[in-house]
């Protein structure tokens, strides 16, 4: 892909271009499809942040996705990386299906077998999602599609012991079971919830937070 397939104003898009998405929130992107080469693709536009203060974490969002998508190239439980543009969009393939939430109730226990399959298979590449919720699962045919990878992260394999890191693949794990247990009703086995409980020092620091954040909306 190149700059020259980019609308040149995504906050005013050509009629031959879908917005998905329009970025509101701080360092989020506008989402569109469009086409390229005869195909749709999906691009996640960062550019209205050029020459603004927030441009160099902006690029440092695309370049980590794209790193993370690039090691995940191949894999049939995520897009395929089509490219960047311009250091602050990229390029992503357009995947046909809908939401897991959409489709939950119709897709069966199968899929959410596949997609706890698919987050364990991404942790063994040292890769967690650490955004799982329903929309960002599409389900393709039977097959869940993971998306949005803009948070996360990739542990090398030394590091991978440690508490924070085990904690995060915890966290993808019990994203699943809280996603299937609100989609279809199913929740957790004793054993399974007992293994996706969170261990008591993210607890200490939940409640921390949820102290300090009384405080200052207190005051």
């Amino acid at each position: 892909m190149n700059a020259s397939t980019l609308p040149r104003d995504p906050r005013s898009l050509p009629p031959d271009v879908r917005l998905l998405k329009r970025g509101e929130r701080f360092l989020e992107p506008d989402v569109y499809v469009l086409d390229v080469d005869g195909r749709p693709a999906v691009v996640k536009d960062y550019g209205r942040y050029r020459r603004t203060p927030l441009s160099l974490p902006a690029r440092l969002l695309v370049r980590r996705e794209a790193r993370v998508l690039d090691r995940l190239r191949g894999w049939r439980h995520a897009p395929a990386l089509l490219g960047t543009i311009g250091g602050l969009a990229l390029g992503i393939e357009f995947i046909p299906g809908q939401t897991l939430g959409e489709v939950a109730l119709d897709a069966g226990s199968h899929v959410f077998q596949q997609l706890r399959g698919a987050v364990a298979s991404l942790h063994a590449a040292g890769i967690t999602h650490n955004d799982l919720h329903p929309a960002n699962v599409l389900v393709a045919g039977s097959t869940p599609v993971l998306i949005d990878f803009a948070s996360a992260m990739r542990t090398p394999r030394w590091l991978r012991w440690l508490p924070l890191a085990r904690e995060l693949r915890r966290s993808d794990l019990a994203n699943v079971a809280k996603m299937r247990q609100r989609l279809t009703g199913q929740g957790p086995s004793a054993r399974e919830a007992e293994l996706l409980a969170p261990p008591r020092w993210v607890d200490a620091i939940r409640l921390g937070w949820k102290r300090v954040y009384r405080r200052i909306k207190g005051r």
